[in-house]
């Protein structure tokens, strides 16, 4: 296995790069089940779904950063600087042109244009931070890929100009916070995402300030997404982007492309189509099987003292 870290030994880095990508797909898992929550919303609109998120997600990050720093928290928001404010700024923009991309042209459009993110990233990651893809990784990277177009390749079309620009900037912007956040990993940058937070509240509560009335069904289940869901997942979204390089912290979102329509078909009905299901788990198995040879290699003691072929 190619050290991806020179300055460390193979046998620090291995286990740790094993450990997150098991964060990554425990992250992937749980950020999937955003679809079905968004199916059970009984009258909440985007702009409105937004608003509570941002809330109950600035609320998880800040209990989360009092209970690791507690009389430091305010010093340890105030180290992400100018780059953090950036990072948010970008997860923030990402967020908005999602829902845009998603009302604005096919779920089918948009989600293929979301499968390039794991490929801008590593071109991003190899032009600033000089990062170089593993030959296993790259192999996943393309399996996972074409398993997302096998599953959306018959609805894909022309569909709206500015929905898949939309769809287009949403790549971007994520890959370049991944970027930013793994060039910064020797900072907590936790706190970027009460930056987003804050922006998109902002911004939907300005859209919607005249209606925010919603049943509490809606709003408790906009926490769970928003609090509980999102802020596990993109805690783990952080702490993994210190051990792995950008690319590969980004392949595992076409796993929470691939789990999502499997929930709803489970538990609200919704069939999905044959090729849906050959290529979420074509997906699938990409990813576990990467994941799989990592940890296998993490804990062979022939191999912590070598580099292997993959």
């Amino acid at each position: 296995m190619t050290n991806p870290n020179p300055s460390l030994p193979l046998d620090d880095i291995a286990p740790r790069r094993g450990f997150a990508m098991g964060l990554m797909v425990a992250c992937s898992v749980v950020i999937s089940f955003g679809g079905l929550i968004l199916r059970s919303m009984e009258v909440a609109d985007a702009w409105q779904v937004n608003f509570y998120r941002a809330i109950s997600l600035i609320g998880a990050i800040s209990v989360i950063l009092l209970f690791q720093y507690r009389r430091n928290t305010i010093s340890h928001i105030r180290k992400i600087g100018r780059p953090g404010l950036f990072g948010g700024t970008l997860l923030a923009v990402a967020g908005i042109t999602f829902i845009q991309a998603l009302t604005n042209t096919t779920i089918a459009n948009t989600l293929f244009t979301m499968s390039a993110i794991p490929f801008i990233t590593a071109a991003l990651a190899r032009i600033f931070l000089k990062e170089r893809l593993q030959r296993a990784t790259i192999i996943t990277i393309f399996v996972a890929a074409l398993g997302i177009f096998v599953m959306i390749a018959e609805g894909v079309g022309i569909g709206s100009i500015y929905g898949n620009a939309m769809a287009l900037m949403t790549a971007i912007c994520f890959s370049s916070f991944t970027v930013i956040v793994r060039h910064n990993r020797e900072i907590d940058m936790l706190p970027t995402l009460l930056v987003s937070g804050l922006l998109v509240g902002s911004i939907a509560l300005i859209v919607r300030a005249d209606d925010l009335a919603i049943p509490l069904h809606d709003i408790l289940l906009c926490f769970l997404w928003g609090g509980l869901l999102s802020g596990f997942a993109n805690w783990t979204f952080i702490i993994a982007t210190r051990h792995l390089v950008a690319a590969e912290v980004t392949l595992f979102m076409l796993l929470e492309f691939a789990l999502g329509p499997i929930w709803v078909w489970l538990f609200v009905g919704e069939t999905p189509t044959r090729w849906t299901l050959v290529g979420g788990t074509l997906v699938i198995v990409a990813v576990v099987v990467r994941t799989m040879i990592e940890l296998r290699s993490a804990g062979s003691p022939l191999k912590r003292g070598r580099p292997s072929p993959v």
